[in-house]
This record gives C-alpha cells, structure tokens and sequence, in this order.
C-alpha cells in the first residue's frame, strides 16, 4: 500500500504550458535568441530550467543562470497564474485524504511558485508537505526534491510513490529507491514513461487513484 505519495506539479496536477513557455519566449528574447513558436518550447515544462538552458542552447554556467533569472521576471509576475487545474484533481486529493494517506508535492519550480500555485487552485491544505526548488540553486533536481519530499513526510520507502509525467520525474524517483507511476495525460507520453521505467501507467486521473488505492 502506498501511504506516501508524492506528485509532481507540472503536467500531473495542472497545465502550465502557457505560462511556462511564454516566460521561457520572453527570456530567450533577452538573451538575443527568438522563438515564435511556443510549441517547440514545451520541452521546458517539468525539468529544471538551467538544465533546459544549458541542454538546448549551449549555454555557459554564467548565460543559464542569466536565462533563469530573466525567466522568472516574467513568471513572477503574470506566468504563475497562467495555468489550468487539471479538473479532476481535487476529488483524487479529496479522496487520498479520505483513504488517510499522507500526501506532498515534489517540484522542479521553486517552492515559492509552487505555494502560490496550490492557492490559487485552492487545494494547498491537501497537502501534508510542499517540497520545491530552492532559489538559490542548492535545491534544484527531482531526485533532491523528492528526497526533501520524503523527508518532511516522514516517510518510510518502501511505502512511498512518486507520481509525474516526465522521465526525469522516474529517474528521480528511482534516485531515491521509490517507485514512480507515470500519467499519461502530462507531457512525456506512455513511450518516455516506459523508456524510463515507470513501475506503473495511468491514462486518467480516475485510474491513477485506483492505482493509488490498491491493497497490497
């Protein structure tokens, strides 16, 4: 049985897609490279951005922390709010509870983002804990928030999942020695989450509590 669980933001419990490549636009423009099309800049969304920066563009330890920071001018202010709830959400939250399970988020985004997200839906008293990026960069890649996560809950591993919708959400997952149950309605898709290793596959929100819920 799972009595920790632990969701991924991005992609698993909402659909920041808007506000997260239209930040990212806007700080490729500052850094002298422009991008019409926000579809080819959804890969940013779930890893850590100065990975992102760093991976895609080329750029030095000094030019991805300047993206970074130009990123969050943008998403500071109007980006955070630019994101729709995925609809289901609150009854799979409302249920964990119900069932007596201890719940946290484990995300990429800065813990300050992440607060203000969970507020803006309405669901932060759902959880049990909120484990977030650091701004400073000490805190940053999943397997270190999840770590962070696990911590704060308390939590025992072999009791403890983790769920998301990327292959960097499995690695982490996997870094931590916790299983990681892929959905598939975020953006890395069944073939990325199976490639990765995902212990499990939910096609709806419905079925990813099913899954939660099972008896051992």
């Amino acid at each position: 049985m799972y009595q920790f669980v632990l969701f991924d933001l991005d992609g698993t419990l909402t659909d920041p897609r808007e506000g997260i490549t239209k930040s990212v636009q806007y700080a490729l423009d500052k850094m002298g490279i422009h991008e019409a099309d926000l579809t080819a800049l959804e890969h940013f969304i779930g890893p850590p951005l100065y990975d992102e920066f760093s991976r895609c563009y080329g750029f030095s330890d000094a030019q991805a922390k300047a993206a970074v920071e130009a990123y969050r001018e943008r998403f500071s202010v109007v980006g955070w709010k630019e994101n729709i709830l995925f609809e289901e959400v609150p009854d799979l939250l409302r249920q964990l509870k119900q069932a007596g399970r201890q719940i946290a988020i484990a995300s990429s985004k800065p813990t300050v983002f992440v607060e203000k997200i969970l507020h803006l839906f309405g669901i932060y008293d759902y959880f049990d804990a909120v484990s977030g990026a650091s701004l400073d960069g000490k805190i940053g890649t999943k397997a270190q928030v999840v770590s962070q996560a696990l911590r704060m809950l308390h939590a025992v591993p072999d009791q403890s999942v983790l769920v998301g919708d990327r292959f960097h959400d499995v690695d982490g997952a996997r870094e931590n020695g916790i299983p990681c149950i892929g959905v598939t309605f975020g953006f890395g898709g069944r073939d990325e989450l199976l490639r990765a290793g995902a212990a499990s596959i939910a096609d709806s929100v419905q079925s990813l509590l099913s899954l939660l819920l099972q008896p051992d």
